[in-house]
């Protein structure tokens, strides 16, 4: 069946990278431990599974992306109020806020 689809569409993929397509999905699966992937594979060792965890430079892309709009949220938001009982004048001296 995979050798008569490849003649119709034209191409030559080997049976084998359908494997990979589909550990890199399962891998990719929030709800899909890692450990479950392996035993699917057949994969002796967890370190070889975790080849199929390797992020895209998109992705980390992405993800620096994301940090650093998050960081930016953070430093634009007013810190928030001390505790009662300090005296803001007193953590104004302990972290150099004084002139």
């Amino acid at each position: 069946m995979f050798t008569r689809a490849q003649e119709a569409l034209g191409s030559n993929y080997p049976l084998h990278a359908l494997r990979h397509t589909a550990a890199y999905r399962m891998a990719d699966d929030p709800d899909m431990d890692i450990t479950d992937v392996q035993w699917i594979l057949d994969h002796a060792d967890l370190t070889t599974t975790q080849l199929y965890t390797t992020p895209t430079h998109g992705e980390v892309i992405t993800a620096a992306l994301a940090h650093h709009a998050r960081q930016n949220e953070r430093a634009a938001a007013p810190p928030e109020p001390p505790a009662s009982g300090y005296d803001p004048r007193s953590l104004d001296v302990i972290f150099g806020r004084t002139q």
